[in-house]
């Protein structure tokens, strides 16, 4: 898998995507073909292709190991594709846009073979549940909803937010997700935790942030006794949260980075957090004298 070696970067300004080796921070290759700036970038499972997606409302698949130029290009949203998942078993990948449209494609013929629309359903993110035939969506108009992707219909749509949902991740055993509020001043700015299974709950929710958080994820179960969750906010921090009771454990602030745009696991101490003025930051955990997390680079 593409980003077990290499963190992908959003370079809007050369609308190109950059793999790193994310350990050293050198880069591993460029890929141009984008018109506009990249919004998403998503990996294949156990490969070393991805996919990107651009404001040019264009898909491109892309091969760490082969060509700069990309594999396929996916056509079929009428504005920006905001949106990115890849199947468990790699054979479809599902995109969303501000045209309020899912389209499903089958990966191997890069053809459409699914589409959905829904009023008012500006799709910020999309992640695929793990083993399931689920796809995770969020939305500004404050929702999120599990479509199923046999037909690619609505199959629960949770209680509305009060802010916009930026983001959703799921837990690797596919029980859990969390989704992120837009926000600022301290109003809205939080994250979320929702059963996935039969009650289909709210479970708690991580207040603390000042402006949009912007991405979470769940940490691995090996960094600490308790189940954790990080969170990456445009004000600045990475904060990490007792993911049972909702208590902040703690903060680090990347002063001069400006907001933080998304955080992605590296290893099992590991973290790398996306910015807009200094890259991206790879950040590692300590428990020497207590949950700590810390900078030790940045690209």
């Amino acid at each position: 898998m593409l980003l077990l070696r290499c963190q992908l970067k959003q370079a809007p300004p050369q609308k190109t995507v950059v793999a790193y080796n994310w350990k050293t921070g050198n880069v591993v290759k460029r890929f141009k073909g984008h018109e506009h700036e990249i919004t998403k970038v998503a990996c294949i499972p156990k490969s070393s292709q991805f996919f990107s997606a651009s404001r040019d409302r264009m898909v491109m698949m892309w091969d760490l190991h082969g060509s700069s130029q990309p594999r396929q290009q996916l056509c079929g949203h009428a504005m920006v594709v905001t949106g990115l998942a890849v199947s468990p078993d790699s054979s479809q990948l599902c995109t969303g846009s501000r045209d309020n449209t899912l389209l499903l494609w089958d990966v191997v013929t890069g053809q459409s073979v699914e589409r959905a629309s829904v009023s008012r359903n500006v799709v910020t993110h999309l992640c695929w549940v793990p083993r399931e035939p689920y796809i995770l969506q969020t939305s500004e108009d404050k929702t999120l909803r599990l479509w199923d992707s046999r037909g690619l219909q609505v199959a629960h749509m949770f209680p509305a937010k009060q802010h916009i949902q930026t983001y959703c991740e799921v837990s690797v055993d596919g029980h859990k997700c969390i989704s992120c509020s837009n926000g600022f001043g301290g109003e809205g700015c939080e994250a979320t935790l929702w059963d996935l299974r039969q009650t289909r709950n709210r479970i708690c929710e991580y207040k603390g942030h000042f402006q949009t958080v912007a991405s979470c994820v769940f940490l691995p179960r090996a960094l600490a006794l308790m189940p954790l969750i990080a969170t990456s906010s445009h004000d600045c921090k990475v904060k990490i949260w007792n993911q049972d009771t909702g208590a902040c454990l703690f903060t680090l602030s990347l002063d001069g980075s400006g907001p933080l745009t998304s955080l992605a696991v590296g290893d099992a101490i590991s973290l790398l957090c996306a910015s807009f003025n200094r890259g991206i930051h790879l950040l590692r955990m300590d428990h020497s004298q207590g949950l700590e997390l810390q900078e030790v680079a940045a690209f």
